[in-house]
């Protein structure tokens, strides 16, 4: 079988040195480019990063991108120009990024996904399922946990554990949103979805989603222990997303949810 020719973008992070590692095991795809928003003057594999241009994305079958909003829009253009596939980790869009995003899988196919583990986004259908179930007495949270170099808050995953509750109850996240809070060692339920974000060491990651009457409380919870998991994720959406049309997908298409 001919190997993806693969693209990791942002190859100077966490994650990106986690998808070298876990692309190199994988015996479907040949790393062909890396990129970073700087100059680095050393080599991963025997690739040289380059900076985000038609030059570096040219013979890439699919990027992987696990940057900043402003970056993944970047490469987003030239994606589109080139047309090559773009697979999405990169959390904290706003309401207008997240609309060109949109734009830019109309001329080609997307899988962006605020977390790329397949526990995560069974949680993420568990909720929505909880969420049309429970009437409106029921008031939600949403609690996360993720290493201290983690700066945007609440999480891409809380956010997508959020439009979980808000498609279970055929609204729109944004409407949803209630506060945000910072390392509090407890905060309130709230008739929009309050979350609450605790940054400390070295955490991977730890997600959780409570569902109050004052009666009772029910709890929906994942925890990661290997980055590999989310590496391993973002490659499984890639193969996934090469025999697609253009179009936004989600981890929810690729593991066929209802």
């Amino acid at each position: 079988m001919k190997k993806i020719n693969l693209a990791i973008s942002g190859c100077m992070g966490r994650m990106g040195q986690q998808l070298i590692k876990s692309s190199k095991k994988n015996k479907n795809f040949k790393l062909v480019t890396l990129t970073e928003n700087r100059l680095v003057n050393k080599k991963f594999n025997g690739i040289k990063p380059e900076l985000n241009s038609n030059k570096a994305f040219k013979k890439t079958d699919v990027i992987i991108d696990f940057t900043v909003p402003e970056c993944t829009l970047e490469i987003l253009k030239i994606a589109s120009k080139l047309r090559k596939k773009v697979v999405i980790g990169t959390t904290g869009f706003s309401r207008a990024q997240e609309s060109q995003i949109k734009k830019y899988s109309k001329k080609i196919p997307i899988l962006k996904a605020g977390n790329m583990s397949l526990g995560v986004n069974l949680l993420m259908y568990l909720t929505e399922i909880a969420s049309k179930s429970l009437n409106d007495e029921y008031l939600s949270k949403i609690f996360e946990v993720h290493h201290k170099h983690k700066k945007d808050y609440p999480s891409g995953t809380a956010l997508m554990l959020g439009k979980g509750i808000a498609d279970g109850k055929n609204k729109n996240l944004y409407n949803l949103i209630g506060r945000k809070f910072l390392n509090k060692k407890s905060f309130p339920y709230g008739k929009k979805i309050n979350f609450n974000s605790i940054r400390k060491g070295e955490i991977i990651g730890e997600h959780e989603v409570k569902f109050s009457s004052g009666k009772e409380i029910i709890t929906l919870n994942h925890e990661a222990f290997d980055r590999a998991l989310y590496s391993d994720g973002a490659l499984t959406a890639s193969k996934w997303l090469m025999k697609k049309k253009p179009g936004l997908y989600s981890m929810r298409d690729l593991l066929n949810f209802s």
